[in-house]
């Protein structure tokens, strides 16, 4: 005989939610705002033609993650960001009609502000979200960057420092910057995260600071470092190659490559392009108010 008190059997929902939710996902009521790549403008303008090749190709990596996505890229300044933004008018059934992707890896006023004055003369609800970093994903980046060189192994040292003397293997790391002080910030949690990948001493430091410099490398040559590597976190327009060069020269180290456009920072930008979108479509929870009183011989509604 069946339990009639049995309760039904609970549905299983059709997406997860909460940490088991991918991280890719997006709540579906905005709709799909134009996702708009803003890369770093060289402060060379003979760079320029570098800059729109890797905005091209961080656009065709991230629309790998996003293919249902509009995706549009232009450099950092107000006017080709604003000509990225055109023809974007305000509707009334989607009134979000895009979302930005400052495509540095830590806080930069100059990219800010030219992001701010595009948004601005767009005439239209636009969305700007936070830069790639600090994220976990860019210290794994850096490590192939440096692995690729031959600096640092390719696997995990889990803490363990396996590096010989006298190899070209790297004993300490200056993770490059470029943005202000709260760029040093941001890559200071890259550092840390490095560090514990590599274990050897990586810190952070400013590339536009002799001083944050000195003071880098003076700590490493306490920490009796012999063979420093300057790892930028950077995409790579933002800061010139030679000066990155003459860098290493002075302080005696060598440089690897910039992240450059990569599978990782292309997921880590649709990352921030959900996070807005969920942001936006989270519903307001209800109130005691709104839910309706049970039912059944159990709960019976009060007279």
């Amino acid at each position: 005989m069946q339990n009639s008190d049995r309760l039904p059997p609970r549905d299983l929902p059709r997406r997860r939610s909460g940490r088991h939710r991918n991280p890719l996902s997006f709540d579906s009521w905005v709709g799909t705002p134009t996702l708009v790549l803003a890369v770093p403008a060289a402060a060379d303008p003979e760079a320029d033609a570098a800059d729109t090749d890797i905005g091209a190709q961080m656009a065709d990596l991230v629309r790998s993650y996003r293919p249902e996505v509009a995706i549009r890229h232009g450099r950092a300044r107000r006017a080709e960001l604003a000509e990225a933004l055109s023809g974007l008018e305000q509707r009334d059934d989607h009134p979000v009609r895009a979302v930005v992707v400052p495509m540095v890896t830590g806080p930069h006023q100059a990219v800010f502000e030219a992001i701010e004055g595009a948004v601005a003369d767009a005439g239209a609800d636009v969305r700007v979200t936070e830069a790639l970093g600090p994220h976990p994903m860019l210290a794994e980046t850096l490590h192939l960057r440096l692995a690729e060189a031959g600096f640092v192994r390719a696997d995990r040292m889990r803490l363990i420092s396996v590096v010989a003397p006298g190899t070209q293997m790297t004993d300490g790391v200056v993770v490059g910057a470029v943005g202000g002080p709260e760029a040093v910030n941001a890559a200071g949690v890259t550092a840390v995260l490095l560090a514990a990948r590599l274990g050897i001493t990586v810190l952070p430091a400013d590339l536009e600071d002799r001083a944050s410099m000195d003071d880098a490398f003076h700590q490493l040559s306490t920490a009796g470092c012999a063979r420093p590597v300057i790892a930028p976190s950077l995409v790579g327009p933002e800061f010139p190659a030679a000066r990155l060069e003459q860098l290493a020269q002075h302080y005696g180290a060598r440089t690897s490559a910039p992240l450059g456009a990569g599978s990782t920072l292309a997921k880590i930008a649709a990352l921030r392009y959900a996070e807005v979108l969920n942001s936006l479509g989270a519903e307001t929870p209800p109130t005691a108010e709104d839910i309706p009183a049970p039912v059944g011989s159990r709960h019976r509604r009060e007279n």
